[in-house]
């Protein structure tokens, strides 16, 4: 009559449906000596809860977080750039009308560089495309394959054939 009870709080145990004391019935009960040999793996898990709720942590646990230098500086450098470029943007006084001729130029340039540097990049992100149609084909032709498998296993099962 005990094994059986023990055998139903060990099933509402494990399904993580019991309450504190009907734990503590189960801690007692693996607290013996005896118990039937099919509970044995649940003696030795209770046995180690026992074991293991009187370890103590006795390390210390440093406090103070680390200060990352670098990225409050890199951070602070990344506001300080946005704050120009929106200040400079907002400027109305100053158009391209007011520019030097040696400042246009090197205005003009740059817009040169940076739609080269952009072609370039949109021609690299059409290879990439490229590439993931080819995967997309190979996913189509995995997906085939496994079709013959399964046609394969099936012919297999109707005719009897064995590997």
């Amino acid at each position: 009559m005990v094994l059986n009870s023990i055998e139903r709080l060990l099933e509402k145990y494990d399904n993580g449906e019991t309450s504190l004391r009907e734990e503590e019935q189960l801690k007692a009960y693996f607290a013996q000596e005896d118990v039937p040999p099919q509970l044995e793996s649940y003696k030795v898990m209770f046995q180690y809860f026992d074991a293991t709720k009187q370890e103590q942590f006795t390390k210390d646990v440093p406090l103070k977080p680390k200060k990352y230098q670098l990225y409050r500086w890199i951070s602070v450098a990344a506001v300080a750039v946005l704050m120009v470029s929106v200040y400079l943007l907002t400027d109305t006084k100053q158009g391209l009308e007011s520019l030097s001729h040696d400042e246009l130029m090197a205005y003009n340039q740059t817009v040169e560089a940076l739609n080269l540097v952009s072609t370039k990049f949109n021609k690299g992100a059409s290879s990439l495309n490229a590439l993931s149609l080819v995967s997309q084909n190979l996913e189509k032709g995995v997906e085939s394959m496994n079709y013959v498998g399964e046609f394969s296993e099936t012919t297999n099962k109707i005719f009897n054939l064995s590997n």
